[in-house]
């Protein structure tokens, strides 16, 4: 795959699940517990405790956000600075400005 193409996917996916991370916490935060007059007979609905709703809305994303930055790593790797050079290599810089020859 081009790194073109595995950017494009990359972002495309970012998008959509933060798109779908946002529609999860508004559900959450919308969402209200119905008063008792309005459950039918005989129904129990246990008291709901928005803060623990709304961490376990959040604890997902956090795990999703940190597989997105080892994705990004995996796709981008830093250039290793220790790099040696062949030898019978020559190594051009970008730009031309410099040229090694080992």
């Amino acid at each position: 795959m081009s790194p073109l193409v595995a950017d494009a996917t990359f972002w495309i996916a970012v998008v959509a699940c933060l798109v779908a991370q946002l529609a999860i916490t508004r559900s959450v935060l919308v969402a209200r517990q119905p008063a008792p007059e309005e459950l039918p007979a005989g129904a129990r609905v246990a008291p709901a405790n928005r803060s623990l709703e709304l961490g376990w809305a959040i604890l997902p994303a956090v795990g999703l956000a940190a597989v997105l930055v080892l994705t990004w790593k995996a796709l981008h790797p830093a250039a290793d600075a220790t790099a040696t050079v062949p030898a019978g290599s020559a190594v051009t810089l970008a730009g031309g400005d410099a040229e090694v020859r080992a």
